[in-house]
């Protein structure tokens, strides 16, 4: 049985809104014999309904089964100890706090509370039998626990039969409610199997029943190593479930999309044919299969949803110009969304450079344009005029209206909420019909295999694999900051050579607590070094116009060294531009350091980008630039940046419509996820009820996961 802890007086805090304030509004009727405070805290849990606390699982496990003679417990591990208060006292050294002397046959240990209630000296009288669960250390008083848990116990209060769960918990909910409602909850709910016992016993993987039994109140006996692991095979169990679960409801989405209705949008192979002709290069055999599968979706009378990703520089816009032009052929509109401004106005000028012989208007749309100009540009997209509609998140506003859009481009898709994402695809729905265009999505960013197998299962994916011919390999220098004198000197050769470079500085002010070294403060300083240099500045609080003057000298050359922050991460494409240094380069993630690296290496110039660091190194710090030194493959870095990470920071706001993974690790649970995909696929081909009886489980009513 689990000991109550005497809490101290909590700080009241201002109260979050839950994660799914949508399912919250009424609580569930498992749960409504619970009050408002309750269920606020339980919410902030995603705890929804009852059965929400069976699958709410012990974060650790503290052993309350063995009892220790007090002179006999060891110092500095959690034991359970039990004795006689024969002293009790407010003391005030070095603090005021209640200081209680407990006894047993075999010693003393002294019980210390440094905030406490005044109903607590009354209840820990002398006389009174106590058992205490915590940490013995030498203190002030000698062998003590600071607040142990403790419970008035009688002489034949039994020892608890099992380890006792400590759950994941918030205020205004603590330990002892949570284990008395989650042994409520494992008694009333149904806790039958929801799979069939062939495919367990094929996956060699123990029922629900026995298996959350075990997780929650695992036996004295039980090896907390593989508890504390998740490797055990209850835990193997739930994260299976978890997956399959996850899988089922991508993959329930990913077949009703081919019951809404889109565009059939067939290959006419005119125009595009006109530009692979005008392109001054080939395609390489990755661009073209990445090409015919989106020629191949968009022939379809169901909206494809199709993410195209590829290393930087691997030629995924080019792919992108040709899905717009089968479009465009099929007498429809096109709309190409990218997240910032040089980003966007990189692809407009890319777009108007391929297809400006082939008679294709195409309207340029951001926050930053003139009233007059922005009110043509409105005006050409709504009349049809404008085929090709390429902005930033302007284009999704409600001024914004298409006349026949039928597919839409979304640029670093991540980098957009889900509900930007489909504000921008509901722009081609008509009133009255359940037509919508086409959409896909591109990045940048690799996607680990094991991201794409599961937070990705409702998309198919294209990947560009190889990189152009010519392309030569970006030569990787870690360089200590004392070493800056080199590293100045490496850039002044390269700039006198004929070559262009960058310095790129993660922050615009000053941080009192990084203290890293500012944009404007390295632009003025290196203004000074390089005199005979042209020197700019770019970075995301400059005006749009002056911020695009800045980015088109530095590609015609007028500016030889450009100083910027990481508003040129991505889009930016100069291939004079052969030296990167990258300042603090370990205050950065991996993901972005490898993006920023491939701003140079475009050309056929060997390219050398410089990782400036300051020591000491954290160990993350070092291992992170080890990486990247290491490698220049972006699937390799971004499966070592899932590692690091986690999928949530990886995910960014696309997190918001896709169900989580609480339990499941994708490094350590890739045959799980192997085979969730599988018996996904089986179970909604052969026992539809089956899945469904198993999204239930784990999803409940919360199929806003499907909306995505």
């Amino acid at each position: 049985m689990a000991l109550k802890r005497k809490a101290a007086k909590r700080v009241k805090s201002k109260p979050r809104k839950p994660a799914l304030s949508a399912e919250t509004t009424a609580p569930h009727p498992s749960l409504a014999k619970y009050g408002k405070p309750m269920l606020a805290a339980l919410a902030k849990l995603g705890i929804q309904r009852e059965f929400d606390l069976v699958l709410h699982l012990p974060m650790r496990y503290d052993d309350e089964t063995r009892l220790y003679p007090i002179s006999a417990a060891p110092e500095g591990a959690p034991v359970l100890v039990e004795g006689v208060v024969t002293d009790n006292a407010i003391k005030f050294r070095p603090k005021r706090q209640l200081v209680c002397t407990v006894e047993d046959a075999s010693g003393v240990v002294m019980m210390r509370f440094l905030n406490f209630y005044g109903s607590q000296v009354k209840q820990l009288a002398p006389g009174t039998r106590v058992r205490l669960f915590g940490e013995i250390r030498q203190g002030f008083f000698g062998a003590e626990m600071v607040h142990p848990r403790y419970r008035v116990v009688r002489d034949d209060t039994p020892l608890a039969q099992t380890l006792t769960p400590v759950y994941p918990t918030t205020a205004g909910l603590n330990q002892a409610n949570l284990q008395r409602m989650t042994r409520a909850a494992l008694s009333v709910n149904d806790l039958a199997d929801t799979l069939p016992e062939s495919l367990l016993g094929k996956l060699r993987l123990p029922a629900f029943r026995d298996s959350v039994t075990f997780l929650h109140h695992p036996p004295p006996g039980a090896e907390q190593s593989a508890l504390q692991s998740r490797s055990h095979a209850a835990w193997r169990r739930v994260k299976f479930d978890e997956l399959l679960a996850q899988q089922l409801s991508m993959r329930v989405h990913y077949d009703q999309r081919k019951t809404v209705g889109a565009p059939a949008l067939p290959a006419k192979h005119k125009i595009t044919q006109q530009l692979l002709k005008a392109l001054p290069f080939k395609l390489t055999s990755a661009q073209m299969k990445a090409g015919a599968e989106i020629e191949r979706d968009l022939g379809q009378p169901h909206p494809m949803q199709r993410l195209l990703q590829g290393d930087v520089g691997s030629g995924k816009t080019v792919v992108a110009a040709l899905a717009a032009l089968q479009a465009i052929e099929n007498g429809y509109q096109v709309a190409v969304m990218a997240p910032t401004e040089i980003l966007g106005e990189q692809h407009y000028a890319k777009f108007s450079t391929w297809l400006g012989e082939l008679d294709i208007e195409i309207a340029w749309l951001s926050g930053s344009l003139a009233r007059k100009d922005k009110r043509a540009s409105l005006d050409a997209i709504a009349s049809g005029s404008a085929q090709i509609a390429i902005g930033t998140h302007a284009l999704f506003q409600d001024a914004v209206e298409f006349s026949r859009l039928g597919l839409a481009i979304v640029d670093e898709q991540h980098r957009f909420g889900v509900r930007q994402r489909l504000a921008l695809r509901l722009k081609g729905a008509k009133a009255g019909t359940t037509v919508q265009p086409h959409q896909l999505m591109m990045s940048a960013t690799p996607i680990p295999r094991t991201l794409a197998m599961s937070y990705y299962a409702d998309l198919d994916v294209s990947v560009i694999d190889e990189l152009p011919p010519g392309r030569t390999a970006i030569a990787t220098r870690l360089v200590a900051d004392t070493r800056r004198d080199e590293v100045i000197q490496r850039i002044r050769d390269a700039c006198v050579a004929g070559s262009q470079a960058y310095w790129v500085c993660p922050l615009i002010e000053e941080s009192e607590v990084l203290q890293l070294q500012t944009a404007l403060d390295t632009h003025a300083q290196l203004l000074a070094t390089f005199p005979e240099l042209k020197v700019g500045l770019v970075h995301g609080r400059l005006p749009a116009a002056e911020k695009l003057a800045v980015m088109q000298s530095f590609k015609n050359g007028e500016i030889q060294l450009l100083v910027a922050t990481t508003v040129i991460e991505v889009g930016v494409d100069v291939p004079n531009a052969t030296l990167m240094v990258i300042e603090h380069a370990e205050r950065m993630g991996l993901a972005q350091l490898h993006q920023l690296r491939g701003r140079v290496g475009r050309g056929a110039q060997a390219s050398t980008c410089i990782l400036l660091y300051q020591q000491p190194l954290s160990q993350l710090a070092r291992e992170r630039l080890k990486i990247i030194y290491e490698s220049g493959d972006g699937f390799e870095i971004a499966q070592h940046d899932l590692r690091v990470r986690g999928p949530g920071e990886l995910l960014g706001a696309r997190q918001s419509g896709v169900p989580m993974l609480r339990f499941a690790d994708l490094d350590a649970d890739v045959d799980l996820l192997e085979a969730a995909r599988v018996v996904a696929a089986d179970l909604l081909r052969d026992q539809p009820a089956v899945a469904e009886r198993h999204l239930q489980r784990w999803l409940g009513g919360r199929q806003q996961y499907l909306r995505v």
